[in-house]
């Protein structure tokens, strides 16, 4: 079974510069729907094990790349394809939502 990976404002642009789509969920403890979606993200990483990294950054830990990807409302998801983001949902949604934005970008 795949795994999250956790992501910090000094690990993050190391990330998301990879070969393989990267799909990184903006969250906090605090946040209602993001507990609603997280148990989904989670499924995510082990349907694209290998295929794509799934990743979590806490907003509150870590402001630098919060801010920089000006995410004001949570949960964010964004896609990332080398370096760049190819995708964008704000909200929570149903899993087949962010599996389709992630088998756009799977080679």
């Amino acid at each position: 079974m795949g795994k999250t990976m956790e992501l910090t404002d000094s690990n993050f642009d190391e990330v998301i510069k990879g070969e393989k789509p990267v799909l990184v969920d903006f969250w906090a403890e605090w946040c209602g729907p993001c507990k609603m979606i997280g148990p989904l993200v989670e499924e995510l990483a082990g349907d694209y094990e290998g295929k794509a990294v799934i990743a979590k950054l806490n907003v509150d830990e870590n402001p630098e790349v919060t801010a920089r990807y000006g995410v004001r409302s949570i949960p964010t998801l964004l896609v990332f394809k080398n370096g760049q983001i190819v995708d964008k949902q704000v909200g929570a949604v149903p899993k087949s939502v962010l599996a389709s934005k992630l088998q756009a970008q799977v080679a």
